[in-house]
């Protein structure tokens, strides 16, 4: 023996006697212990070094499991994975599967200890010596102890360790092996190498390869299947049958000669499995991994952002990524196939895959907020005409668009604003076709805004009007200074409180004059969550759209429940059921979009230029919204040179353009479910009790103000030449609880002299 001191030459014989011990634990490891101090004598220092902190127990992470995403009915949506495997016991894998894998790798499996002795003696004459091993010899178990090892490391490092052609990996891996054989029975073992194996093309485990390359059950392979897989874990990518189909018949009739040749099989048998076809590549059977591959690619991307938002899935997003990779999970979530469908119909009856302008649609549960359905036009891809935006969602989540403004669909949260205050559906504004608010104060939450140069239109009916009526012409100027009575923070503090806020930046909508004509950013599922409330009478409910998440073994992982409460009061939602079910009656905006014996209710909304159009509109059952707008920045007008359903978009409007969508979708969603109603609004919601009117006649605009709000009216100047008490002007002044009784509506209107 070389003299390498008497630390060292200690350390060899520690060496020498570990893998005496080593290799005795088999039945047939007699007398070879002399190659072994012929190992140690090759090694460095370092390798006699390290046998004194060799490792005493094998600590493996579990194994990487594939995560399923299913609907509410329980399809399957998606597979997340890092590596495609679905672990079985031993007693589901065929007994053939088994006795192939143990023929070609390690035959003597059962009878050795943790090392087989002749096969690392093999080995060992066949490499060169120079410390490095190039000829195999592994059992099952030392094996089974690599690929622990290699699935456990995290970094380059690791990986490196777990795989370097060194002497001392063989040694740690044979420290290892010996307690694991310790630990577990041979069959526990076994079961663990076939869960554990590469098999190939993405398959990892008995299980998956047995159905990706065979689309069987591990429990039933044949003999010339499982010869095939058996032989694919030695060179899972070189005898891959997809990439080489001559190499693989090769490898798998290597599998069953030696089958053969131990007696596991008969001739007969041999021989029919060799005259057999090695595989029928057309029922290979890849499984999508990710969203990509789901039926819902949008809705299944929005599910999983949410889930990465979860902390019950790790510390950071990379640790929640990983373990939804690799965990095993169950995903239960809310969308309903049927209803998918019916949204999905509406979505290829109005609309073309070349179409220059974009469509979307999401429905969503009232008093739920459970998301039944999310389409939209454009698929997903990067191809001509593909997109990953989701045009459903906010900005905040993996392809999520940032929204459209959405024109009058804001009107509704001044609505509830007004009824909210104690105006009636009846309250009387004079409306005209254009209306100059240059200037005027519009009070906020903070204080008040104004715009110095504006002087909106009605694009419909003008004139003396009252909710109801404003509401089926979508008559502009009645809303702006509805509005103005209301204030911009009641409206702007109900349509947060129901889910509403810049989908681009996720604060809160500005209160700008012309916030009732739809200046933020929103999305669709914004609306129709929104618009649910309504519908469910005041209850907002957070969208919910992950129901359940369970571990791999079927125990739940904590995840946000349904989040519900009272936003604003049974009656106010109540009152703005009544005025928006106005809308969607003869002569109403949405008119033509009323269908069945279904109460229904919805607000059309087109933005400024034409940019986008909506409809959003509710029964007691279900809410939806659906945009039509350019998803191209900048945005243009939909009347220039944009196509849905093939067609130039000639006259854009929320009726005409997104109702139809809507209609479509709702009239397919609502098929089948019972039939309810919306509750009747409280009368004095209608029409406010009867006030007489104090008189005012012949004063002063000043003294005539401070009257008429003692006697609880609602005062504004009409005129702006009422400016000081000696000026002659108009004075507007309305009972915000009634009519007055003085004239016909709420509004009253009189010319007042000033001075003596």
């Amino acid at each position: 023996m070389r003299t390498t001191g008497n630390g060292v030459r200690t350390k060899i014989g520690a060496l020498n006697k570990f893998l005496a011990v080593s290799v005795l634990s088999g039945a047939l490891a007699a007398g070879l212990v002399i190659p072994f101090t012929g190992l140690a004598e090759l090694g460095t220092e370092k390798v006699a070094e390290s046998v004194d902190n060799l490792p005493q127990e094998l600590k493996t992470d579990p194994v990487a499991v594939r995560s399923r995403i299913f609907a509410g009915d329980g399809t399957l949506i998606a597979t997340m994975f890092e590596q495609h495997r679905v672990p079985v016991r031993l007693s589901q894998v065929s007994q053939i599967m088994r006795q192939a894998m143990v023929a070609i790798e390690d035959s003597r499996f059962y009878s050795h200890g943790a090392l087989d002795a002749k096969g690392t003696l093999r080995a060992l004459v066949r490499n060169q010596t120079g410390g490095e091993v190039q000829q195999g010899g592994s059992s099952i178990t030392q094996q089974y102890v690599k690929m622990s090892l290699v699935e456990k490391a995290r970094t380059a490092e690791e990986r490196h360790a777990a795989t370097a052609v060194t002497y001392q990996r063989k040694l740690t891996e044979l420290r290892y092996a010996v307690a694991l054989e310790k630990e577990l029975s041979k069959d526990e073992i076994l079961e663990r190498y076939l869960n554990l194996a590469n098999f190939g093309d993405g398959a990892y485990g008995v299980q998956a390869a047995a159905g990706h390359y065979f689309r069987t059950k591990a429990k039933d392979l044949t003999l010339p299947q499982a010869a095939l897989l058996a032989g694919l874990v030695k060179n899972p990518t070189g005898y891959d049958p997809t990439n080489n189909l001559k190499r693989a018949q090769d490898r798998r009739n290597v599998v069953i000669r030696r089958m053969l040749e131990l007696g596991v099989i008969s001739l007969a048998q041999a021989n029919s499995a060799l005259r057999t076809p090695v595989i029928d590549l057309a029922k290979v059977r890849k499984v999508p991994n990710g969203c990509a591959g789901s039926r819902y690619p949008f809705y299944c991307e929005y599910v999983v952002s949410m889930l990465l938002d979860n902390p019950a899935l790790g510390r950071s997003v990379k640790d929640r990524e990983h373990y939804l990779k690799t965990g095993g999970l169950t995903v239960l979530t809310s969308i309903d196939p049927r209803i998918q469908a019916a949204a999905q119909a509406s979505i290829d009856e109005h609309t073309k895959s070349g179409d220059s302008a974009i469509a979307a649609i999401t429905v969503v549960e009232p008093g739920t907020g459970v998301v039944k359905a999310m389409v939209q036009s454009r698929t997903y891809g990067k191809g001509r005409n593909e997109t990953a935006y989701n045009y459903n969602v906010e900005k905040s989540y993996a392809g999520g668009y940032g929204g459209f403004q959405n024109g009058s669909t804001m009107k509704a949260f001044v609505l509830a604003a007004a009824i909210q205050k104690g105006l009636p559906l009846d309250y009387r504004i004079n409306s005209p076709a254009q209306i100059d608010l240059s200037g005027k104060k519009f009070t906020t939450c903070t204080g008040t805004t104004r715009d110095p140069d504006y002087r909106p239109q009605n694009s419909t009916k003008s004139g003396n009007l009252t909710m109801i009526e404003a509401a089926k012409a979508s008559t502009n100027t009645y809303f702006l200074q509805l509005s103005q009575r209301t204030g911009l923070c009641a409206p702007a503090t109900i349509a947060a409180d129901l889910g509403m806020q810049n989908a681009q930046t996720l604060q809160p909508l500005d209160q700008v004059v012309s916030f009732t004509l739809g200046v933020g950013y929103v999305t669709p599922l914004m609306l129709s969550n929104a618009y649910a409330t309504f519908a469910a009478r005041g209850k907002y409910c957070r969208p919910f759209l992950i129901t359940s998440v369970l571990d791999k073994s079927a125990k739940p992982v904590k995840i946000p429940g349904p989040l519900c409460r009272q936003a604003i009061a049974p009656e106010v939602a109540d009152g703005v059921n009544r005025v928006l079910s106005a809308v969607m009656e003869p002569g109403g905006t949405g008119g033509r979009l009323n269908f069945g014996n279904w109460d229904l209710a919805g607000k059309t909304g087109t933005i400024q230029d034409n940019r986008a159009v909506w409809y959003a509109g509710y029964a007691p059952n279900l809410a939806a919204a659906a945009v039509v707008a350019d998803a191209n920045l900048p945005y243009t007008n939909l009347m220039h040179r944009h196509t849905l359903d093939g067609r130039d978009i000639a006259d854009p409007t929320g009726s005409g353009t997104a109702g139809p969508l809507w209609q479509t979708a709702m009239q397919g969603a609502l098929k089948g479910m019972p039939l309810r109603r919306f509750v009747a609004p409280n009368p004095r919601i209608v029409k406010g009790a009867v006030k007489e009117l104090p008189p005012v006649n012949g004063m002063r605009p000043d003294e005539a103000t401070n009257v008429l709000r003692r006697a609880g009216f609602e005062v504004t100047v009409a005129d702006e030449r009422v400016d000081s008490p000696e000026t002659e002007g108009t004075v507007a002044y309305t009972d915000p609880r009634s009519r007055d009784g003085a004239a016909e509506g709420s509004l009253i209107t009189l010319h007042l002299s000033g001075g003596d």
